[in-house]
């Protein structure tokens, strides 16, 4: 394995003295690699936490920094940023910073899975995460069905889309999360992404988004697990827990942000592989007629020569109105199911007919 600077394994904790021993404890035993130093940011805690964890005897270094953050920023999203800055400053420019959840168990080869593919060339790798089986069990079947039909349509459209524009560095199978359960990240990538965006909610994707940005390689790696808990009253307003709440009471609406319907996909999809081929092939004529075609704002067609690729994506994703998201009601899916299925068996077999079926 390669040798690295300084693994950091960077956790935002907050009132946590139920499960942070058994967080810290999945760390003490991994397999294959060198024990990792464990950063805690202890933030605006009342419970005794930081006195459990200085108790805990695991074999492991473990820094705790206790920290009090102002209202305006007492958020998971600002106490992930801060502790991965303070992995980061440590670990070194060479080195490598990981972080996941205060209440999470990682997987025994968590760290050899994701350092294996660090060694493999890739600047950041996101690891899947599974609920605790004795939370799970507490959760309504009805929201464990709903949820195992959404993430099954999110991995169609994702299969379709690696069938479409295939990623070297993420080749099919992998997963769709983007969570701050399991991320691993390059002390230099994290930094040419201006570090974890300073927002309250919605860090991990931000964080992924800023990376792709700067033309990090990333993994979606499925053998790289963590087991996270599902309970219903968490410690991050609006998080995972608040929405397992408000889907007992009453549906969403429509399926997750991410998604949209099949034949917007597999546009969004061609697109993205066609521009991805003109930048890479430094066609600029080509790349801004298709720009153009798209309806980009005339400034960002100008700047695409000089930007990575998921730079100029990322800029036609936002400003440019053909590629305009459209969320799908949640009585919708069945159908849109059914489209991306047969659009799956058609680009397996001929593209041509893939498109058609989904214009």
């Amino acid at each position: 394995m390669e040798s690295h600077k300084p693994i950091i394994v960077a956790i935002p904790v907050r009132d946590e003295a139920d499960r942070i021993g058994a967080c810290v404890l999945a760390l003490s035993r991994q397999v294959g690699v060198p024990p990792p130093r464990v950063l805690l940011l202890i933030n605006n805690t009342v419970d005794c936490t930081a006195d459990l964890v200085r108790q805990l005897d695991t074999g492991i270094p473990v820094d705790v920094i206790e920290h009090q953050f102002p209202p305006h920023q007492c958020s998971a999203g600002h106490a992930r940023r801060l502790a991965m800055e303070l992995a980061a400053a440590r670990a070194g420019s060479g080195g490598v910073v990981l972080t996941t959840d205060a209440d999470s168990r990682v997987a025994p080869d968590w760290l050899a899975q994701n350092l294996r593919h660090i060694d493999a060339g890739l600047d950041a790798v996101a690891g899947g995460a599974e609920i605790d089986p004795i939370d799970a069990a507490l959760i309504p079947v009805a929201l464990h069905r709903a949820d195992a039909e959404e993430c099954a349509y999110a991995a169609l459209l994702d299969e379709i889309d690696s069938l479409i524009d295939p990623d070297a560095d993420d080749p099919w199978p992998r997963h769709t999360q983007n969570s701050g359960a399991s991320i691993c990240v390059r002390v230099a990538a994290l930094r040419r992404a201006g570090g974890v965006p300073a927002i309250g909610l919605g860090e991990d994707r931000a964080l992924f988004a800023a990376l792709r940005q700067t033309g990090a390689r990333i993994r979606h790696a499925p053998e790289v697990r963590v087991t996270v808990s599902g309970r219903l009253f968490g410690r991050a307003a609006g998080g995972m827990a608040d929405t397992m709440r408000r889907r007992m009471v009453q549906a969403d609406p429509f399926l997750d942000d991410a998604l949209e319907p099949a034949a917007i996909a597999v546009r969004r999809s061609d697109s993205r592989a066609m521009l991805r081929r003109l930048h890479a092939g430094r066609d600029w004529p080509g790349l801004m007629h298709r720009m153009t075609a798209l309806a980009c704002p005339t400034p960002i067609i100008r700047q695409a020569h000089s930007l990575p690729f998921g730079a100029v994506w990322a800029a036609m994703e936002l400003h440019a109105p053909a590629l305009a998201r459209r969320p799908v009601p949640i009585a919708e899916l069945p159908a849109e199911m059914a489209h991306a299925l047969c659009v799956r068996e058609a680009l397996m077999g001929s593209p041509v007919n893939a498109r058609s079926i989904a214009a």
